[in-house]
């Protein structure tokens, strides 16, 4: 009787397999160090489209979702080079309306201007102004100094420019 063997093994993978999905459920530990990067808000704790938060840079520009906005380099002006594939990589920070600032940042920076779909894009110090990709969580500044695109990326400080410092955490950049 070789049928005992199958079903012993369909039987020990039904037991093991929900024990393994529960360890990986509940996480091993991903080895990311906590943040101190917050959401950007407004002065009544409302989402703002940009605010400053503290991070492994010091004190740079961040999104409604705490994620780190970086200039291009290439840029001329308020004049985004960024389109296509570079855009994808390095999303446009957009706003509908006049964008909304959280503490910390300089509302007579922010402005709007129109890209080439002509859809606005939200600039700071007249500076167009992108997320990253490779950016996963709140915090994380992995677009710092990279040269992609034809130009390099860095993070805005609250005067709105660019931060030329490295992260100080030995963390996960490309």
């Amino acid at each position: 009787m070789n049928r005992s063997r199958p079903i012993a093994f369909l039987v020990s993978a039904a037991v093991l397999l929900p024990a393994a999905l529960s360890v990986v459920a509940c996480g091993g530990g991903s080895g990311a160090a906590s943040t101190s990067s917050t959401a950007a808000k407004t002065a009544s704790g409302r989402p703002a489209t940009l605010g400053v938060s503290d991070s492994d840079l010091g004190k740079i520009l961040v999104d409604s979702q705490g994620r780190t906005l970086y200039l291009f380099q290439k840029d001329a002006g308020t004049k985004s080079a960024c389109t296509g594939a570079c855009a994808t990589a390095w999303p446009p920070l957009r706003a509908t309306g006049k964008p909304t600032v959280g503490t910390g940042a300089n509302a007579a920076l922010v402005a709007t201007t129109p890209r080439s779909d002509g859809r606005p894009q939200v600039i700071y110090n007249e500076h167009p102004v992108y997320r990253y990709q490779g950016d996963k969580n709140p915090g994380d500044t992995n677009g710092q100094g990279l040269t992609a695109f034809g130009g390099s990326w860095f993070a805005l400080s609250p005067g709105g420019d660019q931060v030329t410092s490295r992260p100080t955490n030995s963390g996960g950049g490309y």
